[in-house]
């Protein structure tokens, strides 16, 4: 199956062999439909690139749907498929869910295994499932999770019980909400208002919520130092035999790679360990964290990339998508649920965190909450009116 990475130099590319993840789902029986677009090497919340143009939001045709799992979550929207796969390293799984009203769930890392990747012991970028409900997220996630030998991170707990979610009985759980994760990141004010009525619904349920955020201190530098390490080790030779091909923000975090030395990455590694150690911490007196999933709604599908976020200026590519790849530094599991809509009728989605290793639990929050809220059924007026026809 053609598979291009969004990339001129890989439009004709057809891989020899599948992916582990796509092995496990064809074992399970799964008809593969086909590849969904993505930004150039999958790098950005906006899926956009030279081969296959830009993939709009279902919602609003003009917005963006998101990245890097952008054309899997609007193809979940508009109902092409039931289920897709993606990978989430600031927020691919997360941020395209968000935008496009679905379901998008980054996992443990460790928890699907990645036995082709070349440094799997960062542990930034992980793989996982989208769909359009929480129990379908579920299923997906129990067939793709499970160990591998040829990952020495993956975790060998038997994933099958994953794919039973009941939703959690919410009364006494305690819960955190840092809508700006302790003032480290600007949100647009439409995002804020759809999430607070979204927060409310669990203390309707009978949840303890209070405002707290996990220690972040570092997480921006690690994260970007580690993510810009992987990335020169990945693309580096590419990029000098194909500069003028590769688009000016990837080229650029690439180069940023270049500037660390074996120090400053060993400083981030050790900087994760403390920061992944201060999440159980917190976890032991929350159960749940509740944040933003993106610090913006859909924006339009002609920019690049958001260069204001509630009247900050962006100065990167990566700034406005803090709320999720902070989150990526705990190395915890995080899941975008839809939450709700801005006054234009935007989806917004709430990023449902928890301690690590804890995707059942997770999941059984976000049943509760998708129960109650049923946001995730709504559609567009024009999709309304083609199925009364």
């Amino acid at each position: 199956m053609r598979t291009t990475y969004g990339s001129p130099l890989f439009a004709d590319h057809v891989p020899e062999t599948d992916d582990e993840i796509v092995r496990r789902m064809a074992r399970a029986g799964a008809v593969r439909v086909g590849k969904t677009n993505v930004p150039e090497f999958a790098a950005g919340s906006h899926s956009f690139n030279p081969v296959f143009g830009t993939t709009r939001n279902p919602y609003d045709l003009g917005r963006s749907a998101g990245g890097s799992s952008g054309g899997a979550a609007a193809a979940l929207a508009c109902g092409m498929q039931p289920l897709a796969d993606g990978s989430d390293m600031g927020g691919s799984l997360r941020n395209p869910a968000s935008f496009c009203n679905v379901v998008g769930l980054r996992p443990t890392p460790g928890r699907v295994p990645s036995p082709e990747s070349g440094v799997p012991q960062l542990g930034l970028g992980v793989a996982g499932p989208m769909a359009r409900t929480v129990g379908d997220v579920a299923l997906l996630l129990s067939v793709i999770a499970g160990p591998h030998p040829d990952d020495p991170r993956s975790l060998s707990d038997d994933p099958t019980a994953l794919a039973d979610v009941v939703p959690a009985d919410a009364a006494g759980l305690r819960v955190a909400w840092a809508p700006t994760l302790g003032d480290r990141v600007p949100v647009d004010r439409e995002v804020r208002d759809a999430l607070e009525p979204a927060v409310a619904v669990f203390e309707s349920l009978g949840a303890h919520v209070e405002p707290a955020c996990p220690d972040l201190d570092g997480a921006d530098d690690a994260f970007r130092t580690l993510r810009a390490a992987e990335f020169e080790a990945m693309w580096g030779d590419l990029l000098d035999a194909h500069h003028d091909v590769f688009k000016p923000d990837l080229a650029w975090n690439i180069a940023e790679g270049r500037t660390n030395s074996g120090h400053d990455v060993l400083r981030a590694m050790t900087e994760l360990t403390r920061l992944q150690r201060a999440a159980n911490r917190f976890f032991d007196e929350h159960d749940i964290l509740l944040a933003p999933v993106s610090q913006v709604a859909p924006f339009d599908a002609d920019l690049t990339w958001p260069t204001v976020v509630d009247g900050v200026p962006q100065h990167t590519y990566l700034d406005w998508m803090a709320s999720c790849y902070l989150i990526t530094a705990l190395g915890v599991p995080a899941i975008s649920v839809p939450a709700g809509f801005t006054d234009a009728g935007l989806p917004v989605g709430l990023q449902i965190i928890t301690r690590a290793r804890h995707e059942q639990a997770l999941l059984a929050v976000a049943a509760a909450f998708e129960a109650a809220t049923e946001h995730g059924r709504r559609r567009p007026a024009r999709f309304s009116d083609a199925a009364s026809r």
